[in-house]
């Protein structure tokens, strides 16, 4: 978390957070405490929550993070599974925050987990004015390298993530919930004939982080720091994770910098081939990039759905009924090579 506005607390107090009180305790014994408790404003797919662990004379910054909502058609990860992911990607040196523990039953908060604090920024707009261009060029460096030490984690390690066999299964699998919403989107049907009709090769399989964009990272001064949000993990390929990264929608108004908003394509291409990861096809990565706004897009019809079907209320999940057509206009352009 970094510096954005956030709801204070004295945790002392009768304060809401007696069940996240009760959870460090029975891990950490009764003595343990947490104190500076603080609820981001941003977010609404989870309950996060950062406190001070305090344990006898030392204190440590943790995050926890709770599900909220939950069904049956979601694509995305099991908290349950995004800590094992983060445990395996923990320890092999893949920046993101440390696993501290899970949620169980004992602690009657469904599903969920604490994580360590990192301090930094993951607006994108804050850590754009932040940057000069020789910043933005080591954050974007840094993501390819960082990209290059999680493909290359042996993949027996995480068993229990879904291997999508090649393209044309992730088409048909995003196809059927797409169609399950039974709503008329020509843009995004055009989208999936484009797909179908471009598919590249199946490549090596290796571990996806599955939502490796901009906002979904902490950057310091030092440059990244962690990759967060590991709910859409998968086995998959490489080029997927680049593809995503270098989706439009992503750029958050830095049109000409396809590389997250911060660089142009080559420099980090040749960064991650350096640092040990395969050649980048550029054909594939435009081939995920389309498919990031097919996704994108999809995910908007998602939210709304839930929002107006299912009573998941709120003005952001209402507000992504409104930003599947900017998505469309953007896969639009994207198709007819408007953007770098």
């Amino acid at each position: 978390m970094g510096s954005s506005s956030a709801f204070r607390f004295d945790a002392a107090m009768s304060d809401g957070f007696d069940d996240i009180r009760a959870a460090v305790k029975r891990r950490f014994g009764d003595k343990a405490e947490i104190a500076n408790v603080v609820v981001p404003t941003l977010g609404g797919v989870n309950r996060t929550v950062l406190f001070d662990l305090i344990d006898g004379s030392a204190t440590r910054r943790l995050v926890s993070r709770q599900e909220t909502y939950s069904a049956e058609d979601s694509p995305f990860l099991p908290a349950a599974q995004q800590f094992r992911v983060m445990k395996v990607a923990f320890a092999e040196g893949v920046p993101v925050p440390e696993p501290v523990f899970e949620y169980d039953a004992n602690d009657a908060m469904g599903s969920g987990f604490v994580t360590a604090f990192i301090d930094g920024e993951t607006m994108p707009q804050r850590i754009f004015r932040g940057a000069a261009p020789e910043a933005r060029l080591k954050i974007a460096t840094d993501l390819a390298r960082l990209l290059a030490r999680l493909h290359a984690i042996d993949v027996a390690k995480v068993p229990f993530l879904e291997v999508v066999p090649d393209s044309i299964d992730v088409i048909g699998n995003y196809l059927r919930l797409f169609d399950s919403y039974a709503e008329a989107h020509p843009a995004i049907e055009l989208g999936f004939r484009w797909l179908e009709r471009n598919r590249p090769s199946a490549g090596r399989r290796c571990l996806v982080h599955g939502d490796f964009r901009t906002g979904n990272f902490m950057v310091g001064p030092d440059g990244v720091r962690a990759a967060l949000d590991w709910e859409c993990a998968h086995i998959g390929q490489a080029m997927e994770d680049f593809g995503w990264l270098c989706v439009r929608s992503w750029r958050f108004g830095q049109i000409d910098l396809p590389v997250g908003g911060f660089a142009p394509r080559a420099p980090v291409y040749a960064a991650y081939e350096a640092a040990g990861g395969e050649r980048v096809d550029p054909q594939t990565v435009r081939f995920w990039e389309i498919f990031g706004l097919v996704r994108w897009a999809i995910y908007n019809v998602m939210q709304a759905y839930a929002h107006v079907e299912r009573g998941r209320r709120g003005v952001a999940f209402a507000a992504m009924g409104r930003n599947t057509s900017l998505v469309e206009y953007e896969l639009l352009m994207t198709l007819a090579g408007h953007y770098s």
